[in-house]
């Protein structure tokens, strides 16, 4: 008879990874499945400034490896694999990944959210090749390069500050006439002599033979097109969130699971969620690792009520 845990823990960013603390210091014994991208979307940032305790910064990967190591030490057990299904259709519930099958009385989901993309042309193509998602992991590869950011958020203005230690120039692709990042970010880019602002305008291509050269783009206001020259394109339009496990097993709006007011449960009793997968407001770490302290206590009292009925 295969062993049922008292709760696993489903994706291992800030919410995941608090969660696991909290359960394991609560001698719940989880098992966190963190999937082969594990950490979440801090371990595609440079420095994290606002997480509170960290008086001069940390790295965002080096944030995630200390909160997987504090998990570990009050016992939580950690499999590198992806979820492929989960059964929710009765208790115990049933989690599998490739090389197995895990059932459980209680689930937290912290599966996180993924990079939107433009879904232009050339730009899978060329991801990878001069396109990217991610400022932290490819920035070093554009030295000395013209390049664009598209987007208008704390995203976009955070990989263009970034960029800027290694591009000779930045412009922000912005189909609005106003960012939407903090003041505090947008201050210091516009501060910076390196980055510029191109409004009202989208890209409608990417162009490049095997490598990006530039893009064409459309203003919003005028209709007029044009083509920009770029070494590189990062784009930062916001995430989707990794939900298509739980499609029609949780309800979902907009595609972040619903969680009931004042709490971290779903739809589903005994299932929780936490993190990005919900915050579609937010998207903070700080707000994630809170949201993963709460999905704990709420299942861990969950369970309780289940052992005192």
């Amino acid at each position: 008879m295969e062993d049922i845990r008292d709760v696993i823990i489903v994706g291992a960013g800030p919410a995941g990874l608090t969660a696991a603390i909290y359960t394991a210091r609560a001698n719940l014994a989880p098992l966190m499945i963190e999937g082969v991208e594990a950490g979440g979307q801090l371990m595609l940032t440079t420095e994290v400034e606002n997480y509170p305790g960290f008086v001069d910064g940390i790295m965002g990967p080096e944030l995630m490896e200390s909160m997987r190591k504090q998990s570990q030490r009050f016992g939580t057990e950690i499999l590198t694999e992806n979820v492929t299904s989960v059964d929710l259709a009765e208790r115990p519930f049933k989690v599998s990944t490739a090389s197995a099958s895990h059932l459980t009385n209680s689930i937290i989901v912290s599966t996180g959210a993924k990079a939107r993309m433009l879904d232009i042309p050339g730009e899978r193509e060329l991801l990878g090749h001069g396109v990217s998602t991610c400022a932290t992991c490819d920035g070093f590869f554009f030295r000395d390069q013209e390049l664009l950011v598209v987007g208008g958020g704390d995203s976009a203005i955070e990989e263009a500050t970034f960029l800027t230690k290694f591009a000779s120039k930045v412009t922000v692709v912005h189909r609005r006439d106003s960012l939407r990042a903090s003041k505090i970010m947008q201050d210091r880019a516009r501060s910076n002599p390196k980055i510029e602002f191109l409004w009202d305008t989208v890209l409608t291509e990417v162009t490049g033979d095997g490598k990006v050269t530039g893009a064409k783009t459309k203003n919003l206001k005028t209709g007029e097109e044009g083509t920009i020259a770029a070494g590189g394109i990062f784009v930062a339009i916001g995430h989707i969130p990794n939900t298509s496990l739980f499609e029609g097993k949780l309800d979902l709006i907009e595609g972040y699971i619903r969680t009931q007011p004042g709490s971290t449960a779903t739809s589903v009793k005994g299932v929780f969620a936490a993190g990005d997968v919900v915050d579609y407001k937010y998207r903070q770490a700080i707000t994630a690792a809170g949201m993963g302290c709460q999905a704990a206590i709420d299942a861990e009292r969950w369970l309780e009520s289940q052992h005192d009925a």
